[in-house]
C-alpha cells in the first residue's frame, strides 16, 4: 500500500496539471464546436452537429484538406530522404579510417550548417524567403534565372507553384533536425557491424540499404510521425509567405490558417472549433495509421 501511495504522490500533480492545461481545453473545444458561439456571448446556442454538417459542403475546408494530403505525402518523403542521405555522409560516408567508420571530410562543420535553419524563427524564415521568391527580377531566384535568360517565375502567385514553393521552405528548415535525429540513430549502431560488412566487401550502397536503414527504422518511423504532424500545421509560413493569407485563390490554405481566420476575422468560434476538432481527428488518425503501417519486426544486435 505504501508503494502505491508513493507513486500516487509523484503522479497527482502532473496529472492534475495535464488535466487542467491539456484535457480541459480539448473538452472545451469539443463543446464549443457544438454551438454557434461568436466569442462574445456568455450563453452560446447549442446547435449540435450543424457545424460539422457545414464542413462537408465547405469548399475551402476541402481545399485545405487536399493540401494537407499533398503535404503528408511529399513533405515526409523528401525531408526524410534528404536527411538520411546527409546523415549517412556525415557519419559513414568517409568509410573506414583507423578501424572506425567516419563521415566525409568537414562533417562537423556540415552538421552546424545543416542545423542552422532550425534555430531561425519561423517569421524570420518567412521574411527571408519573401525576398528569395519575389516575382520580379529583384527576387533572388528570379535574379539567378535571369543570368541564364530564363523568364521570371511567380513562385508564390502561381496557383500551381505556390504550395510547392512554401513546402520547399518547410523542408529546407526541417532537414537539419532530422539530420541530427538520424545521426543519433546511426551513432547508436555498433561500429563492429559496419566494419564487418566493410571487410566482407560491402560498398556504401549496401551499407546504407542493408544495414543502416533496417537498424534505424524505429527512428525513421518517429521522424515520419513528427513530419506528418508538422504537415497538419504550416500555419506561420503559409500566413507569412502566401498571397492574401492562403492565396492565390486558396491555393495554399491549410486548416490551422482557416481556423484562425474563421475565429478571429469572422468571429465564428463555434465553426472554427469544429474545424479544430476535424483537424484533431485527422492528426490522430494519421499518427495511428503511420505507426501501424510502418511497423516491422525489431532487429536486435
Amino acid at each position: 500500500m505504501r508503494k502505491y501511495g508513493f507513486i500516487f504522490s509523484f503522479l497527482v500533480i502532473p496529472v492534475v496539471l495535464y488535466a487542467i492545461f491539456v484535457i480541459s481545453p480539448y473538452a472545451q473545444a469539443f463543446y464549443i464546436s457544438l454551438t454557434n458561439w461568436r466569442g462574445i456571448s456568455a450563453n452560446p446556442q447549442f446547435v449540435g452537429l450543424e457545424n460539422f454538417t457545414r464542413l462537408l459542403s465547405d469548399d475551402v475546408f476541402w481545399a485545405a484538406v487536399r493540401h494537407h494530403a499533398l503535404l503528408l505525402i511529399a513533405m515526409p518523403l523528401i525531408t526524410i530522404a534528404i536527411a538520411l542521405f546527409f546523415s549517412f555522409l556525415l557519419n559513414l560516408g568517409g568509410g573506414s579510417k583507423g578501424g572506425r567508420m567516419s563521415g566525409v571530410a568537414g562533417s562537423k562543420f556540415y552538421r552546424v550548417v545543416y542545423f542552422f535553419p532550425q534555430v531561425l524563427a519561423v517569421a524570420v524564415v518567412g521574411v527571408l524567403f519573401q525576398a528569395i521568391y519575389r516575382p520580379d527580377a529583384t527576387g533572388v531566384l528570379n535574379g539567378l534565372l535571369g543570368i541564364f535568360h530564363i523568364g521570371e517565375v511567380g513562385w508564390l502567385i502561381n496557383t500551381n507553384l505556390a504550395l510547392w514553393s512554401i513546402m520547399g521552405v518547410v523542408i529546407w528548415q526541417s532537414v537539419g533536425f532530422y539530420v541530427v535525429l538520424f545521426s543519433a540513430g546511426m551513432s547508436a549502431i555498433p561500429s563492429d557491424v559496419f566494419e564487418a560488412a566493410a571487410l566482407d566487401g560491402a560498398g556504401r550502397f549496401r551499407l546504407f540499404f542493408s544495414i543502416t536503414l533496417p537498424l534505424i527504422w524505429d527512428t525513421i518511423q518517429v521522424g515520419w510521425v513528427y513530419l506528418g504532424i508538422a504537415a497538419f500545421d504550416c500555419f506561420a509560413l503559409v500566413q507569412v509567405l502566401s498571397v492574401d493569407r492562403g492565396g492565390p485563390d486558396n491555393a495554399t490554405t491549410v486548416l490551422p490558417l482557416e481556423i484562425w481566420r474563421t475565429a478571429f476575422t469572422f468571429s465564428k468560434f463555434g465553426y472554427a472549433s469544429a474545424m479544430g476538432v476535424a483537424l484533431f481527428f485527422l492528426t490522430i488518425t494519421f499518427a495511428a495509421l503511420s505507426l501501424r503501417v510502418t511497423r516491422r519486426e525489431r532487429i536486435e544486435l
